[in-house]
């Protein structure tokens, strides 16, 4: 089946751009890895001694923890093809484009 990507996001509240952030990343991975991912949303407000001990100095913060070497990525993810070479996912670890043109 492949790599499960872990995937750690840190949100601040229940923000539009936390809110972007979470639906992005879902999207994305959802586009790319084919549900080989497993994430784990923390808002710092709820949690800070977790951000603390990541060292989040700004929100939305994903970091990549597998496969290695870890990754981080800040923003709200809307830049896909940025997110996915944060990922090191190359066209090898996505999944193949579909044959016969565009889906009706």
């Amino acid at each position: 089946m492949g790599v499960e990507y872990i995937l750690k996001l840190y949100v601040t509240g229940q923000t539009p751009r936390s809110q972007r952030a979470i639906e992005n990343l879902y999207r994305t991975c959802e586009e790319a890895l084919d549900g080989r991912y497993n994430i784990v949303i923390i808002d710092v407000l709820e949690n800070p001694a977790s951000a603390e001990e990541e060292k989040i100095m700004a929100t939305p913060t994903l970091i990549k923890i597998s496969p290695l070497p870890l990754r981080r990525i800040i923003g709200d993810l809307s830049d896909t093809e940025k997110v996915l070479a944060g990922l090191d996912l190359s066209t090898n670890h996505a999944r193949p484009a579909r044959r016969g043109g565009h889906p009706e």
